[in-house]
């Protein structure tokens, strides 16, 4: 069994974050068969959660109504596994696929555990990139699994905890699929905008910018009744959307005929969009702060400029550029620019209001 079934863009894994009940999975399972792209059912059944007393799956359980998928749907089925013990169940209940999940994949001793617990089997192993931006972390979970079984092993790209991180969920970080294609460049790829977005507003544009990457497929949480579900109800579609985001798609062929120096500029470039994006969502950082002291001055009578911070500001920025081998003048101007808005911002407050920022 393969994740890139024909070899055709995009594969799609789908189902919902986790199986619930019965009747759930099975409504959710018969909606997908009619969609020729869905190739793999997917459900978790064990939920780690971050914080306990929430629903954390049905467990062992839900493998039976997995089985029914596979056998009356005819879809195969995949779910997360996140020890030795969840593994080994797999594998008894016939279990098609499984996925590694970022919580799992930051502990090079949990991988080694689930390799040791699938060695020698030829089920195939998803391994989702850890939850925060370690690309050999990413590589050696990969590593350890093609080690260890003749399944095939794939990679997918779900994003990275960021506590700057307005837009997302999960920072996309694209420059890291990127790094590790070029480490790994027969490995196969998907992408999971679902946990990348946590909410529906941006998965069509996740799903196109993967696709423009070249990414062999997408892991899209798709439920029958989304607004009812038990875990991450807001970023799940119901089959139907899932047809309508496929079919919106635009699929270019990923064999470019360019030359080699311009396929390595573009990847240069699409990391310098990521790294951008990450500026804009700093800088925005930045501003709610200078708002937050506005209201603080404002409230005890302090003025909006304090040269000795400037002062102090200035210097240390610079001490910091030179370590990175940054131009003085470069960073003293975007210092300036920084400063300006934060002052505007500070100044507003001051004279108008607090919302007066926003017109």
């Amino acid at each position: 069994m393969s994740f890139n079934l024909e070899n055709k863009r995009p594969t799609v894994i789908a189902g919902p974050c986790s199986a619930e009940n019965r009747d759930q999975v099975l409504e959710t399972a018969r909606e997908l068969k009619k969609n020729p792209n869905v190739k793999y059912f997917r459900a978790g059944l064990w939920k780690p959660r971050t914080r306990p007393n929430s629903f954390e799956g049905v467990g062992e359980n839900g493998m039976i109504w997995l089985k029914e998928v596979a056998s009356e749907v005819g879809l195969p089925v995949m779910t997360e596994v996140a020890n030795a013990e969840h593994a080994e169940l797999a594998l008894k209940a016939g279990i098609d696929a499984v996925w590694i999940g970022a919580r799992t994949t930051v502990s090079p001793f949990s991988v080694q555990n689930i390799a040791d617990a699938l060695k020698g089997t030829s089920v195939p192993v998803m391994v989702k990139n850890p939850m925060h931006a370690d690309l050999g972390l990413w590589l050696g979970a990969i590593e350890r699994f093609s080690a260890s079984t003749k399944g095939e092993v794939a990679a997918l790209h779900r994003g990275f905890s960021n506590y700057t991180q307005q837009k997302y969920r999960n920072a996309p970080m694209w420059e890291l699929p990127i790094g590790l294609k070029a480490e790994l460049p027969d490995t196969i790829l998907f992408c999971d905008p679902s946990h990348i977005c946590g909410n529906t507003d941006l998965l069509q544009s996740v799903s196109q910018k993967a696709m423009d990457l070249g990414m062999d497929g997408l892991m899209i949480e798709t439920h029958s009744n989304p607004s009812n579900a038990l875990s991450d109800a807001s970023q799940q579609i119901t089959p139907d959307d899932l047809v309508s985001l496929i079919n919106a798609l635009e699929i270019r062929s990923s064999h470019h005929k360019d030359s080699v120096p311009d396929r390595d500029l573009s990847s240069l470039r699409i990391k310098m969009d990521s790294i951008d994006e990450q500026l804009m969502e700093l800088l925005s950082g930045r501003m709610e702060i200078s708002k937050l002291m506005g209201e603080f001055k404002k409230q005890e009578g302090l003025t909006v400029l304090n040269l000795e911070r400037w002062k102090e500001i200035v210097m240390s920025r610079m001490n910091w550029s030179k370590e990175l081998g940054l131009s003085e003048e470069f960073i003293l101007r975007v210092l300036e620019q920084v400063h300006k808005e934060s002052i505007r911002v500070q100044t507003n407050i001051m004279n108008h209001g607090s919302n007066s920022h926003k017109d």
